[in-house]
């Protein structure tokens, strides 16, 4: 019976409480025994559960009285952090409710109002909720007071609910039960003939079991053993396992009309099942569900392995992430230097971080990982135009016309008192202050302007740093703009070492020059011969640093005598590093024009 299910998500700010209230609907609605309770049921991949944050959402089944009717209440927990905010636009595409969390202690953060956003768009029922009441610092009246003005509701509807203590929770979903409308079907029960359509909203892989595909059912019902297919991907499969997550995975003889669960495919090639494809009847074929737009990629990387002997490792463990992470992106890539390795294109510079731990983690790689940097669109002459995404490929300076960048228009609320002290960081980071008001008391909201790759370069810690930790940020990609950028390469002993290269604003060249080469030289061991270490921009030179050679102490056995002896030595000495030097770079030549073989 449709009528008794619930679809709904939980969405706020990072750090406002998700997992924790989920925990506590787990635990009143007896879904999990309560000796096999722990912190963060639903974060069950070891890195959330270090850095207490949610990655990947994850869907939950559980079951609840209200009024002596038994309800099938399917939750999905998402994550709060800016990056993954794609992992939510899935979420909410499976659910007809969110569940809008605010902490009592911090009131209404940048991200919030994202969420929020994108919850409306989706035509979600909301359900806001003040979390944290326990805390002793908590606002409870002053948050719903605020609340209340951003939905134009009256605070007497807002809920309250302590996810640590449990309070308020059996209510809370109560309220769920009344508020959030049950699943509708687009046909009529005589048009299934047996069949049905699921949405696939995210999968993952088993090493023994294939593709296992999340999905949201719209119509009809699925059973093991049935015959379906892919829409999209035009692959057929047979059905080895239905079922529901409660929250650990639970098969189930049918998986009905508008509930959540699972399909066990079978299928181990990948690049077959897809995040937004519709699953139906091979027999009785309904028509597709409208998917998800494709995430593009905001931030590019490197990473090679250590050793060669891993590459195929390391290509294996991005197939086997992609299957579990659609919003990850690579290419095969190869560099003179540094050997073959690939380009990666991510969401942002936490979803890089991520995923390079999780190779390393996981997988037990080896890597080397170059500076992340962002698209470029370069205009040459007679208008022909490219995409670059990898700063070895920028064009020297001088050899293009014009360079555009993409800009992204954020959200930065912060305490009135620290407004001052941002404004010297939205000037360092060539951001353009487009709205300003009061926030909801002793607020303000700014709204910017500012270039990706500035935001990029530590601004939301250094926001973070002058505010005390109080400021919070949101932002969505915008057009692309023209860009005062140019190349900046890194010679080693006058080779150009293209993991080091970056693409820098024409003001900030020579200081991110100077930085490069002094790091360098901090770090590089000296070799038996002088080594340069350069940093070119502009056509030119504009910062070096000399690694000075390990010498022997060949004049350390006279003891007197004329000072031509010693000074014949050292000069034998000095031919000897430079017949050295040319036949290093002479071998490194020799290397660099030979052809690559497989």
């Amino acid at each position: 019976m449709q009528n008794t299910i619930r679809n709904f998500t939980i969405i706020a700010h990072i750090d406002h409480g998700k997992s924790t209230l989920a925990d506590r609907m787990l635990e009143v609605t007896k879904t999990i025994e309560k000796r096999k309770m722990k912190a963060q049921v639903l974060d069950s991949m070891e890195l959330e559960r270090e850095r207490g944050i949610t990655i990947k959402m994850q869907p939950v089944r559980m079951s609840f009285v209200h009024d002596g009717i038994p309800y099938t209440l399917n939750l999905i927990d998402t994550p709060g952090h800016i990056d993954f905010s794609y992992e939510v636009s899935r979420a909410l595409k499976a659910v007809e409710g969110a569940l809008l969390l605010v902490d009592a202690t911090q009131g209404i953060q940048a991200q919030t109002i994202t969420v929020l956003e994108m919850a409306r768009a989706a035509g979600l029922a909301i359900i806001p909720a003040v979390t944290k009441i326990d805390m002793p610092n908590a606002r409870i009246e002053e948050v719903k007071q605020n609340v209340a003005m951003l939905l134009d509701i009256e605070p007497e509807t807002i809920l309250e609910v302590s996810g640590k203590t449990g309070q308020g929770v059996t209510e809370l979903l109560s309220e769920v039960i009344v508020r959030v409308p049950p699943p509708k079907s687009a046909f009529s029960e005589p048009s299934f003939r047996g069949g049905g359509r699921a949405l696939i909203f995210d999968f993952e892989y088993s090493t023994h079991r294939g593709v296992i595909l999340y999905v949201r059912v719209t119509d009809g019902q699925f059973k093991k053993g049935d015959s379906l297919m892919f829409i999209a991907a035009k692959k057929s499969f047979q059905a080895i396992e239905v079922g529901v997550f409660i929250p650990e995975k639970e098969p189930e003889d049918v998986l009905s009309s508008g509930n959540i669960g699972y399909i066990v495919t079978g299928i181990k090639q990948p690049n077959i099942a897809s995040v937004g494809d519709t699953v139906t009847s091979a027999r009785n074929p309904l028509p597709p569900i409208a998917g998800y737009a494709l995430p593009s990629p905001v931030v590019w990387a490197s990473v090679y392995p250590e050793s060669q002997d891993d590459f195929t490792s390391l290509k294996g463990a991005l197939e086997r992430l992609k299957l579990s992470d659609s919003s990850l992106s690579f290419e095969e890539e190869s560099s003179g230097t540094l050997g073959r390795g690939f380009r990666l294109g991510l969401l942002g510079m936490l979803h890089l971080e991520i995923i390079t731990e999780r190779l390393r983690r996981e997988f037990q790689l080896e890597l080397v990982v170059t500076s992340p940097t962002i698209t470029y669109k370069i205009i040459f002459g007679k208008g022909k135009e490219t995409m670059v995404y990898s700063p070895s490929l920028f064009p020297d300076h001088g050899a293009y016309e014009e360079a555009f960048e993409p800009w992204v228009r954020a959200r930065i609320i912060t305490p009135s008192e620290y407004v001052s002290a941002m404004m010297p960081i939205l000037h360092d980071h060539e951001a353009t202050l487009e709205t300003s008001e009061s926030f909801l008391g002793e607020r303000v909201s700014f709204e910017i302007k500012m270039p990706l790759r500035e935001l990029m370069r530590n601004f939301f810690d250094e926001l973070k740093s002058v505010s005390s930790g109080f400021a919070s940020l949101s932002y969505v990609i915008e057009e692309f703009r023209k860009a005062d950028v140019a190349r900046l390469d890194v010679l080693v002993a006058d080779e150009v070492v293209p993991a080091f290269s970056q693409v820098v604003s024409h003001r900030r060249a020579e200081e991110e020059a100077r930085k490069s080469v002094e790091k360098l030289r901090a770090i590089l061991p000296r070799q038996l011969f002088v080594v340069k270490i350069q940093a070119k921009a502009l056509g030119r030179i504009i910062a070096s640093e000399t690694l000075s050679a390990m010498r022997k102490d060949v004049t350390g056995y006279l003891y007197g005598g004329d000072i031509t002896r010693k000074m014949k030595l050292l000069e034998k000495q000095k031919r000897g590093k430079k017949k050295m030097k040319s036949r290093g770079l002479k071998k490194r030549a020799a290397r660099t024009t030979k052809p690559f073989r497989e």
